[in-house]
């Protein structure tokens, strides 16, 4: 894989994290303005994190594949 499309690809995963933080903030917002927490949306926020911590793990991995492929 090029460095190019590496980036890309990071550029990508990156923007959908963003607009997964922007639907979480949207979603979390109305809810407040309901009246009250609820804690399905809680539960989601939850795997939201676990998924991003997953995914920045696996980008830490690739990274150091790729170094040592460069190596």
């Amino acid at each position: 894989m090029t460095a190019d499309r590496i980036a890309t690809a990071l550029a990508r995963i990156e923007a959908a994290i963003a607009r997964i933080e922007t639907a979480r903030k949207s979603v979390g917002g109305a809810d407040a303005k309901a009246g009250g927490g609820s804690s399905r949306v809680v539960e989601l926020v939850n795997v939201h994190e676990k998924l991003r911590e997953q995914v920045a793990e696996s980008l830490r991995e690739l990274d150091d594949l790729l170094a040592k492929l460069e190596d």
